[in-house]
């Protein structure tokens, strides 16, 4: 950042995330191995650790709230305590003000937990580049459809105003993810939405890492217009499973060498990734949007025995909800996006709140910087679109669209997604309904830190790249 900039966030009071810190018990994230011979395999390594730090907080009590906890439960006239960082007590009963707390008079507003939005690229497809020319971005790795070895966070660059932006609009944590134009894009990161200077500062300790996988359209017109393969659906098929054979083999040869048997395997940075995976450790996201792609790529995982977490746009979830809940996937959905290519003819308002109703897990998404502003508009004209059609979802329940559901499909659940005690106390304090379009997030915290508040520029840190705009000018 430029050293103008840098002044001008430290003025602002919203302390920048500590590159080279170390999480509260003072430990490195350097592995999230098994332990034992386990830490021996390359793919249990994580070589560019998390430095994440929680900024500045304050013991802080939220009085007189509409509640929706994310985990299914409304509370009128609620309290809402927040201490340490953690959440500690939620009650319609009154709680003591602790010592030196900050009190916030929550009366006509709503809260629920931090927003989390599960298919981000923001950093890596950042605003101030792709505005002018989209051959800027760094989201993809053209060169090969099979890129397992390239990492999202690599090509993040953290002073993107998305980040900001989604931060006003209730957003605490985000997976950012590589392109869609490859059969296997690279492995995404989860990063915590504080202003820091380097990746590493955001990255949410302990997060599993997840692979970004496409299907259809995308990797068969990339690479078929060039003359390369895949050209076809049957070749995107055929790519993967070759893919998943060699992994297997590679981690085997590993396996065998930890156990005391045959010689060091040579590395292989895109095989690590892949094994990573069907040793459970890496999460799969699959950009994917017709039913019988998605019930084929079901028959991959089963066939080279790994789980898919999530399929990404699943525009036609709503023709195989069955699959999603038999294979325990989540459908990560728009609210509306329709129309736009071939494969994405067949898409509902009702998509989400069909899923729903079935009994699978549905998350909503952005994709965009804009709609990543936005998420719970989206969930709100998925609320809606569902209740048109005859079902009866209640605000509790869609909140879990943007705040639990996400946090199941990254492995976070236990940490955050809910207002449940010992959670991480992100949160947000809505000016009012978080489903209309006239509500605005008032407060935004992040492990207990006020990282945002509407009525104090203070407390609105932004990007260097928008030093001088009139929205500055305050």
């Amino acid at each position: 950042m430029k050293l103008a900039a840098l002044l001008l966030v430290f003025a602002l009071g919203a302390p920048l995330a500590q590159a080279g810190a170390r999480d509260d018990e003072g430990k490195s994230h350097v592995a999230r191995g098994r332990g034992g011979a386990g830490n021996a395999l390359p793919w249990k390594r994580d070589p560019f650790p998390s430095t994440y730090r929680p900024l500045p907080r304050q013991d802080t009590l939220i009085v007189g709230a509409t509640v929706l906890d994310g985990a299914g439960h409304r509370f009128e006239h609620a309290n809402l305590l927040l201490r340490d960082g953690k959440i500690v007590a939620l009650s319609t009963r009154a709680i003591p003000e602790p010592a030196g707390a900050t009190t916030i008079d929550a009366k006509g507003r709503w809260v629920t937990p931090g927003i989390i939005d599960v298919h981000s690229h923001d950093g890596d497809f950042a605003a101030p580049f792709t505005s002018l020319d989209a051959e800027n971005s760094d989201v993809s790795e053209g060169s090969d459809p099979i890129t397992p070895n390239v990492w999202a966070e690599h090509s993040i660059a953290v002073q993107d105003p998305s980040f900001a932006r989604a931060r006003a609009g209730g957003v605490t944590t985000l997976q950012i993810l590589p392109g869609s134009s490859n059969l296997i894009g690279g492995r995404s990161v989860v990063l915590k939405n504080v202003p820091a200077t380097t990746v590493q500062a955001m990255k949410f300790p302990g997060a599993p890492y997840g692979v970004k996988f496409a299907c259809g359209e995308n990797p068969k017109y990339t690479y078929g217009e060039k003359g390369r393969f895949p050209s076809s659906r049957m070749g995107n098929v055929a790519g993967m499973r070759a893919a998943f054979i060699e992994a297997a083999e590679y981690r085997s040869k590993w396996l065998d060498y930890v156990a005391g048997h045959g010689k060091r395997p040579d590395d292989d940075l895109k095989k690590d990734t892949l094994a990573g995976i069907l040793d459970g450790d890496i999460r799969t996201h699959w950009h994917c949007y017709r039913a019988d792609d998605m019930a084929t790529l079901f028959d991959v995982a089963k066939e080279a025995h790994f789980h898919i977490d999530a399929f990404h746009h699943a525009v036609e979830a709503y023709k195989i909800p069955q699959l999603f809940v038999a294979n325990h996937t989540c459908a990560v959905v728009w609210s509306d996006w329709w129309g736009y290519k071939m494969e994405a003819f067949d898409g509902i308002r009702e998509n989400a709140a069909f899923v729903d109703a079935a009994g699978a897990c549905v998350t909503m998404h952005s994709d965009s910087p804009w709609l990543g502003q936005r998420l719970t508009l989206e969930a709100g004209k998925a609320l809606a679109a569902g209740r048109r059609a005859g079902l009866a979802i209640a605000p509790e329940h869609a909140i879990t669209w943007v705040t639990l559901n996400p946090a199941k499909v990254l492995g976070l659940d236990a940490q955050t997604g809910s207002l449940e005690a010992g959670k991480n106390a992100d949160v947000v304090v809505w000016s009012g309904d978080p489903f209309s379009v006239y509500t605005k997030a008032d407060q935004v915290f992040i492990d207990g830190a006020l990282v945002y508040d509407r009525a104090d520029p203070k407390r609105q840190p932004r990007s260097d790249f928008e030093l001088g705009e009139p929205s500055m000018a305050k």
